[in-house]
């Protein structure tokens, strides 16, 4: 069907030569903007799945957009495989012309909103899990008891993810994570990582004096995303060493790591503010503490040159107003 864009090329540089075989049913309802938003997304995407999850509708029912849109408008905008997505050519141009358009209108409603008593819409955050635990859900009651007509979702995720293109308004990484082109702010107070046991493994195994000690212990490892093996780093008088321990469990969730901790599977390596609790009741104590310096703060981060939505602001104005200051 990509012919008619070889035949008709003005087809998306003169949306008005009645020539065009896309000109059909060319008046604009709300289903057009609604299939061209769709359209956009999945382009910008390349991913089906990923746009249905930042449309918050299924991947059938966007599919299924997708093909009436190609159906009314007589040309094939995206090429589909099984394992990936790309504009056509004249997906392609559609998309150049079209996302402008589209940006406006956002940001044209938003501004309304403004006017609004009360701001509306989503605010999506992807964070870690400790930082959703620790600095966000606490926030989460509060926030959406003072703004009803705002949803929030915060998702947990410990990999690097372009959360631009994941739909995403903001993310919270330690501050030596972020991007140069990201504007961050400060959540919550200086972080390290603890290495703990519970008081029957130590009473069986000993006590590490040293970091060096860990690779005779029984430890919980944690696997990146990537694959990775996330290392026990260690600092003490500017001495820098780093550890991959063993041990019988790898996991990638900080939970499933909190849970062996207290079974007694082996030593944890986790945030202590995310520990805290197991400390306070006895469960857990911490070893090598003296090789175990402070880290970056969490931070919220967002995008520079993105239209902040007004849901979105009041959020960043909820957490800056919610949240004490760094030391």
């Amino acid at each position: 069907m990509e012919e008619h864009l070889v035949a008709c090329p003005e087809a998306f540089d003169n949306l008005d030569s009645a020539s065009c075989p896309v000109k059909k049913n060319s008046t604009m309802t709300t289903r057009n903007l609604a299939e061209l938003e769709a359209f956009a997304a999945i382009a910008s995407a390349k991913s089906f799945r990923k746009a249905a999850a930042k449309r918050g509708v299924s991947v059938s029912a966007l599919s299924l957009t997708m093909r009436n849109l190609e159906e009314r408008m007589g040309v094939r905008l995206l090429h589909r495989t099984t394992r990936s997505v790309s504009p056509t050519e004249a997906g392609q141009r559609l998309l150049q012309r079209l996302q402008p358009a589209l940006d406006e209108i956002a940001a044209a409603v938003d501004m309304v909103n403004d006017f609004r008593a009360r701001p509306t819409g989503t605010v999506r955050i992807n964070a870690p899990i400790p930082a959703l635990e620790t600095c966000l859900a606490p926030l989460a009651g509060a926030f959406l008891a003072a703004n009803p007509e705002v949803s929030l979702e915060l998702i947990s995720d410990a990999a690097r993810v372009d959360i631009v293109e994941n739909g995403f308004d903001a993310g919270v990484r330690f501050g030596e994570d972020l991007a140069q082109d990201m504007i961050a702010t400060p959540i919550g107070g200086p972080l390290r990582y603890l290495v703990l046991g519970t008081p029957a493994y130590l009473a069986q195994h000993g006590v590490p004096e040293q970091p060096e000690d860990l690779l005779r212990h029984r430890c919980v490892r944690h696997r990146f995303p990537s694959g990775s093996m996330f290392p026990w780093e260690f600092e003490k008088a500017g001495r820098k060493v780093s550890i991959t321990p063993e041990g019988p469990l790898t996991v990638n969730d900080p939970r499933v790591s909190l849970r062996a901790g207290l079974d007694d599977v082996g030593l944890i390596r986790l945030v202590e503010e995310y520990v805290q609790p197991g400390i306070a009741a006895g469960q857990l104590v911490p070893v090598l503490e003296d090789w175990s310096p402070p880290l970056p703060n969490w931070f919220l981060y967002y995008p520079s040159r993105r239209q902040m939505s007004s849901a979105f602001r009041t959020f960043l104005d909820f957490v800056a107003s919610n949240v004490p200051p760094v030391p």
